[in-house]
């Protein structure tokens, strides 16, 4: 996984027993923008999304908004590992997320072919209701504040407003 950015708290790094960062040192970490590739794998996703949602977490999102990004973060992911890079190894999965207590902004883009939204099928249609496929849009975008695609359908952009502004957690 390669990470990029002005904070790299995010790699795992082992801390010594005791030691704390400080709520200002916190604040930092979580206002920066953080750039990440991982390999088209379910398992390097996992990480990522934890990481992703630990600093929604500390910067303060109540219950409702943290189950809303994580659920459209995985949506977005599977959709790029699967659907975009066919599960290919060879291809990655770039991820860029920027989180304040404001909010969560949060871009997935993979190295496939993209897609058209406007010919998604509705999976609310009737002829649709049955299928097993068709869903994760439709939830990223109930669930999301604002939702873009961009790079011919191979990028999206999601941004979710912090509307319940719960009192930041600050990492021990």
């Amino acid at each position: 996984m390669s990470i990029s950015g002005a904070n790299n708290d995010d790699r795992r790094k082992h801390r010594p027993a005791g030691e704390h960062r400080s709520s200002s040192d916190s604040a930092r970490s979580d206002s920066s923008p953080v750039r990440v590739t991982i390999p088209s794998d379910f398992g390097a996703s996992r990480e990522i999304q934890k990481q992703i949602i630990d600093r929604v977490v500390r910067c303060g999102f109540g219950d409702q908004a943290i189950f809303a990004i994580k659920l459209a973060l995985e949506e977005a992911m599977i959709n790029a590992i699967k659907h975009g890079n066919k599960l290919d190894p060879a291809k990655s999965v770039h991820i860029a997320y920027h989180v304040t207590p404001q909010q969560a902004e949060i871009t997935v883009e993979d190295e496939g072919g993209g897609f058209d939204r406007h010919c998604v099928p509705d999976p609310t249609a009737d002829e649709n209701i049955e299928k097993c496929s068709g869903r994760g849009i439709l939830l990223m975008e109930a669930y999301m504040t604002s939702v873009e695609y961009g790079a011919n359908g191979r990028r999206v952009k999601m941004i979710k407003k912090n509307e319940e502004q719960a009192t930041p957690h600050l990492s021990s």
